[in-house]
């Protein structure tokens, strides 16, 4: 018996091992792919640019360079998001810090100010906490709310609010965004390239939730993505940190 468990443990091991084998040479060639795409892309932009400002093209030639200029930019924006992801799931460029999460999200909001008022929604923010300190990285926080506010902006119903809450207790702070879909959601909407609306037709490349989970699990937090009915609810969970414990 005591043979039968040993070798079960080593299968165990074995297979653990092999698994975080698989997981880094993916990442590796995520990472290295996007790293190599990104030289012939910027060679391709530039001559674009080139060709944009040329005075003698005709109206219909115009018109296929500012389509390649913008197809070109939403490549590159997908190639950029690619290789982020690759590096948090991977751990690497990680930089933690002591951040106030209630400071960083009323910075987010006040950015993304412009924007929010552009799109004619309305949002109800609710902070009921005067501080939250975590131990994160920064810019890839910052970048998991500005993603779940923008994607909420982006496909909530006409005429119906936003919802931006931050809550904290002894050991977590926790950031929702709900909201009412303005489709029928019928995905696992974390997955990478995946879109709730396969109807859709926009440059959205599916990337923004899975980037919002890479990043927030990078920080050492959870991301959870609720869905009732229509009601669409993005969820960020991150431990609170005491200067000590950093």
């Amino acid at each position: 018996m005591t043979e039968k468990q040993s070798n079960i443990s080593n299968g165990i091991q074995t297979a653990v091992d092999k698994r975080l084998q698989s997981e880094r040479m993916k990442t590796e060639l995520v990472t290295n792919v996007s790293h190599d795409l990104k030289t012939p892309l910027t060679s391709i932009i530039s001559y674009i640019n080139l060709l944009a400002m040329e005075e003698d093209l005709s109206p219909v030639a115009r018109d296929y360079v500012r389509i390649l200029e913008n197809k070109s930019a939403c490549l590159s924006e997908i190639v950029s998001d690619v290789f982020d992801i690759a590096k948090a799931t991977s751990r690497t460029d990680i930089n933690l810090e002591m951040i106030d999460a209630v400071i960083l999200m009323e910075q987010v909001s006040g950015d993304m100010s412009d924007r929010i008022e552009d799109s004619g929604k309305e949002i109800r923010k609710t902070v009921s906490a005067e501080n939250a300190p975590v131990y994160a990285d920064g810019k890839r926080l910052y970048r998991v709310l500005q993603n779940v506010i923008d994607n909420a902006l982006k496909y909530s119903l006409d005429n119906t609010r936003i919802y931006l809450t931050l809550t904290r207790t002894i050991d977590t702070v926790t950031i929702k965004i709900k909201n009412i879909s303005s489709y029928e959601i019928k995905f696992t909407l974390t997955e990478r390239f995946t879109r709730g609306d396969e109807a859709r037709t926009t440059e959205s490349n599916g990337l923004g939730l899975s980037i919002a989970k890479s990043f927030t699990e990078a920080c050492g937090g959870k991301f959870e993505i609720t869905i009732d009915g229509d009601v669409f609810i993005a969820t960020v969970e991150l431990p609170i940190k005491t200067k000590a414990e950093e």
